[in-house]
């Protein structure tokens, strides 16, 4: 194991509130087992130590390895800050429940092409070129720049903190990959493509 993979954490972030999809992404199950449970036993197949991330005072069934959400405010933001936070000098492969067709060859890549000098490593699809922050690796020295967007500037977006600071964008084998469910429409589609 190379001293990049040893200071480099998995995140799954599972505190959505799944509004669209119209039941917990976290607790779906694609693979015989919840997403979260699914999500947690690949990172931690590649990674030293793996959390599940979830907002203050949400129910779950998962409690290996919780990190609660240590701000007063909402989304995946809060997640990454808080993780960050709770374990200093630490940087984090951050994945989001719903994103079911990642698989470890995804992880691998990420893991592989990772640049620790940037503030990030993210994934984006040839289609829109955009980095997806919640499949990308967020590195240490990105935390103070994160709390100024979030906490100072009260920005909640982790895609336009991305767009606006020095990361490396990557592109998976395949777009499908990174196709992002949020609705029951969504959903069947990755039912589709996972048989």
């Amino acid at each position: 194991m190379t001293s990049k993979e040893t200071e480099l954490y998995g995140l799954v972030l599972s505190g959505g509130q799944s509004t669209r999809m119209g039941q917990d992404k976290s607790q779906i199950k694609y693979y015989h087992k919840p997403q979260v449970e699914h999500l947690y036993d690949l990172v931690s197949q590649l990674l030293p130590k793996t959390f599940v991330s979830v907002k203050k005072g949400q129910a779950v069934d998962f409690t290996e390895n919780l990190i609660e959400d240590q701000l007063d405010t909402k989304g995946p933001i809060n997640g990454i800050i808080s993780a960050m936070m709770l374990y200093p000098g630490k940087s984090w492969l951050v994945l989001a429940c719903d994103l079911p067709l990642v698989n470890a060859q995804t992880l691998r890549k990420l893991i592989a092409e990772r640049d620790p000098q940037k503030h990030a490593t993210a994934f984006a699809t040839d289609k829109t070129k955009l980095p997806e922050p919640l499949v990308a690796i967020w590195e240490y020295q990105a935390l103070e720049a994160l709390k100024v967007h979030h906490l100072e500037e009260g920005k909640n977006c982790p895609r336009k903190f991305l767009l606006n600071t020095d990361i490396k964008q990557i592109f998976p084998y395949n777009d499908q990959e990174l196709y992002n469910a949020n609705n029951p429409e969504e959903y069947e589609e990755v039912l589709k493509l996972i048989k």
